[in-house]
């Protein structure tokens, strides 16, 4: 079972695949060193795309964090700077309560040229004594949305291990039989399985928690002026578009699709808080983390009859459809491309739209369908390495996009052509027919067509 309480998980900004999950991946090695092993040296090995775009994305700092015991949802932005900044000052680090050298420039090695065997994602740990001789050494695939896996696991076990659920999330098809066995929405499915790990309450108050962080990260993405990190010195956009749309004339002088611009709005304050390494949520990753929260605002503020209850079923709704792409295809970048970040995040926000507006169940699976359908093929090629240039602008888009794909699958009876089975199996081939320069490497499409300086 792949639960709400995984595809939803709060963290540090930019990137879930290169930030959140080589922070897991270094606290896991230090937690598997034994307390009292003589640690004199440590060395971090990042392979594939954790290399080409780990400066970018902040992989080479993040690991740092790990190897000092910190989880992403753990440490507060301002302090995980410091706990850098020190680390970088002192050449100093503390495993387990020890403290070694460690110089990460240095230490930190990014490996261009190794293809690493099993996914693009790749990192290296090792631990050596004081005669230089290594005393442990783990490698780990960070796979997307902050999940990890130890390379050396089978691609069949990449999921969460297999768990006695009422209703197993496997396909599109099997969601909708079971809707129509027992009379459930997929939000309701998804309760029913929550339920079986964990109390309900304690469901409730996790999906409470997600929603404040989503809402709190747009409402500090509004207020937070200035200049992004990195070599490309991008302005932030999000709160001088708010005050032009503060300031604008009544609503009933405006035009209907102005309506897109805050939606727009949203996904963009999101992501520039996430391009910042601000607080926001793996939805289902860190790149594609605007795409929900956007869409759940919108349906926030300016659907009629919009409750908290409808905002939970939303997100109960999209962890179905995220599940599906997980185990049957891909969320990473560097697997497939930004279809399977972006992409997915349209397909969950447009079925969990769809399902707090009232869609039967197959309705929503049609607006899943739509939301990914139109996102095929979708390339991922961040200019610089960062998440910025396009990844800000495209959560804005598939925002959009998913607002349009709920609204075309309710205007329907649900009956359509393409299943939403169909689009996952296709998703999942045309990422493998990528060419590995379009799969989060920088080396290709607007990554090489825009000049950084």
């Amino acid at each position: 079972m792949i639960s709400l309480f995984d595809l939803f998980r709060i963290g540090l900004g930019p990137s879930s695949s290169h930030t959140v999950g080589p922070m897991r991946a270094g606290l896991a090695f230090v937690q598997n060193l034994l307390a009292d092993t003589p640690v004199s040296r440590i060395q971090v090995t990042l392979y594939g795309s954790l290399a080409w775009t780990g400066a970018g994305h902040a992989t080479d700092t993040a690991v740092l964090l790990g190897l000092e015991g910190w989880l992403p949802d753990d440490i507060a932005p301002d302090h995980a700077r410091h706990v850098i900044e020190t680390i970088q000052s002192t050449k100093r680090l503390t495993v387990n309560g020890h403290t070694i050298p460690f110089d990460p420039a240095s230490d930190v090695v990014f490996d261009y040229e190794t293809v690493p065997p099993v996914h693009p994602n790749t990192l290296q740990f090792e631990a050596f004594d004081n005669t230089d001789t290594v005393i442990s050494c783990e490698r780990y695939c960070s796979i997307g949305g902050g999940f990890i896996v130890p390379e050396d696991t089978s691609p069949a076990t990449k999921v969460i291990p297999p768990v006695s659920v009422p209703y197993d999330v496997t396909s599109g098809r099997k969601l909708l039989e079971d809707c129509r066995g027992t009379g459930l929405g997929i939000a309701g499915l998804i309760r029913a399985n929550e339920a079986t790990l964990r109390a309900d309450q304690d469901v409730t108050a996790y999906i409470d928690r997600i929603l404040d962080t989503m809402m709190d990260c747009i409402d500090r993405g509004l207020k937070e002026d200035g200049v992004l990190p990195g070599k490309l010195h991008v302005k932030r956009r999000a709160p001088a578009l708010f005050r032009k749309l503060e300031n604008g004339v009544r609503w009933n002088q405006r035009a209907p699709h102005e309506i897109m611009d805050w939606v727009s709005l949203f996904a963009i304050a999101v992501n520039e808080e996430n391009a910042a390494g601000g607080r926001v949520v793996t939805a289902p990753t860190n790149g594609a983390s605007g795409v929900i929260p956007a869409v759940l605002r919108y349906y926030r503020d300016f659907c009629p009859g919009a409750s908290r209850e409808g905002m939970r079923e939303f997100l109960l709704t999209a962890t179905a459809i995220g599940a599906l792409f997980k185990r049957n295809a891909s969320i990473s970048g560097a697997e497939v491309g930004c279809q399977g970040e972006v992409g997915v995040a349209c397909s969950m926000a447009a079925a969990g739209l769809a399902a707090a507006l009232g869609a039967t169940p197959d309705q929503v699976e049609n607006a899943a369908e739509i939301g990914m359908e139109h996102h095929l093929g979708m390339t991922c090629d961040p200019v610089g390495g960062l998440v910025q240039i396009p990844c800000i602008e495209r959560n804005a888009f598939g925002a959009i996009k998913a607002i349009n794909a709920a609204s075309l699958a309710m205007r329907g009876d649900g009956v359509h052509h393409v299943s939403l089975d169909q689009v996952i199996r296709t998703m999942r081939e045309t990422g493998a027919d990528m060419n590995h320069r379009y799969k989060e490497t920088s080396l290709g499409g607007l990554a090489v067509s825009f000049p950084e300086c």
